[in-house]
């Protein structure tokens, strides 16, 4: 197999294009096209000098001829998938054989077909698509990579410290600056992931402070109840990434199954962090957070003086920070549940901590056509390629909105979109 000895260069700002025809007009048609509508474009009149160029340079999208002398498009595609398996492919044909095509796309060969001759509309929309389906699937590559990064890097933070401890023999594990380090690493993780759980994980910590604080705990409770109040969702990273988003956006779409998937999230938080003994106790904290005073809870269904005093702490701190009400509705389901799902004590203890606590307004995720004026950003939006639209923390206009939108017609905007609220 021949292939070019140089791969094309291009600029990193924009979404490179392959397409390979062996027509010369048509070839020369699709690249106009493309390049005016702000595409990088490598255009191929040879479906095996094409995989010269698939080999070597990441493209978006891969357009390609079905009927062509020295390989067929679906045959230079399903290599093609090989090679760039997130690249999305689409297939051109004048010639439609329907069941060959269809079969192509419920099997991943292909993302989307044209049949010639195309309306240039359709062209460029299907183009759209697929390079939105292109960043989509990096995206979420990239998180997963970033959150088994983090993971790996907690882990091994975890060791060191146990080791730390191991050699101090004179003290309990304190909350010192790596700890806190490689939490604030977790919890960037988290947010990137899910931001809202990022949110509720600084929520619940702040009411974790205040309520060390006022029931004075000595320094070792205290420690432990504000590593678990940051990390006490960490199990959710161990979900399926879908599942975890639809619950927190659609909690009665899901199936029994994955409910209970979710609720072993306690016990994948406390193996994840469990590295060393001296680390069991924040550990013990995050699997007991569901648990209930009365004994209804989750995972092992403690009761009472099972559970203990930061335990119940923590569980009323994250049923707060949790909480998707307003602040005041969530402050009095609490109040509701006092004695059945919370400890009376831990209720009393809240209500006496939750005005000195500094905790960080509720965020929710909106969809772009959600955006209303007057809304105010929790997270500042930018352009796939890092450059910002808005800032955080600025009121939403018409204008404002209208440049969003504007711009996601051209260059569609993936990130989530948080706002106060």
């Amino acid at each position: 197999m021949s292939q070019p000895t140089t791969a094309p260069s291009f600029p990193p700002a924009k979404h490179r294009i392959l397409v390979v025809d062996d027509e010369e007009i048509v070839l020369a048609a699709l690249r106009e096209t493309l390049l005016r509508a702000g595409y990088d474009v490598c255009a191929v009149p040879d479906a095996v000098r094409a995989l010269g160029f698939v080999h070597t340079t990441p493209f978006a999208a891969i357009i390609s001829d079905q009927q062509m002398p020295r390989m067929s498009g679906l045959d230079f595609l399903a290599q093609a998938k090989v090679l760039q398996p997130e690249a999305s492919r689409i297939l051109i044909t004048a010639v439609l054989t329907l069941g060959t095509v269809i079969e192509a796309i419920n099997t991943g060969e292909i993302y989307r077909f044209i049949i010639k001759p195309w309306l240039r509309e359709e062209l460029l929309a299907t183009v759209t698509n697929a390079v939105h389906r292109h960043e989509l699937l990096r995206h979420n590559a990239e998180l997963q990579a970033a959150t088994q990064a983090c993971n790996l890097q907690l882990s091994a933070a975890n060791v060191s410290l146990a080791e730390q401890v191991r050699l101090a023999e004179s003290q309990r594990l304190t909350l010192t600056g790596q700890v806190r380090q490689h939490t604030e690493i977790i919890l960037r993780a988290l947010r990137a992931s899910h931001p809202l759980l990022g949110c509720r994980a600084r929520r619940t910590q702040e009411i974790c402070r205040a309520l060390a604080e006022t029931c004075s705990l000595p320094e070792s409770d205290a420690n432990d109840l504000m590593l678990a109040s940051g990390l006490h969702d960490i199990g959710m990273l161990a979900a399926p990434h879908e599942t975890v988003r639809r619950w927190l956006h659609e909690p009665g779409q899901l199936t029994q199954d994955e409910h209970a998937v979710l609720r072993q999230h306690p016990v994948a938080g406390q193996e994840m962090i469990a590295a060393g003994p001296e680390l069991a106790t924040a550990a013990g904290l995050v699997r007991a957070h569901h648990e209930h005073f009365d004994g209804t809870g989750f995972p092992d269904a403690l009761a009472g003086d099972q559970l203990s005093w930061p335990a119940r702490l923590l569980a009323v701190a994250a049923a707060f920070g949790d909480a998707q009400e307003a602040d005041s509705a969530a402050v009095e389901q609490i109040k509701l549940a006092s004695g059945s799902r919370f400890d009376p004590d831990a209720v009393r203890a809240f209500l006496r901590a939750a005005p000195q606590a500094r905790v960080p307004r509720q965020e929710r995720e909106v969809l772009l056509s959600e955006l209303q004026p007057g809304m105010v950003l929790a997270s500042a939006i930018y352009t796939a390629h890092g450059l910002m639209l808005v800032p955080q923390g600025q009121p939403l206009s018409e204008p404002s909105i209208d440049k969003l939108k504007s711009h996601h017609r051209t260059t569609p905007i993936t990130q989530s979109l948080l706002v106060f609220g």
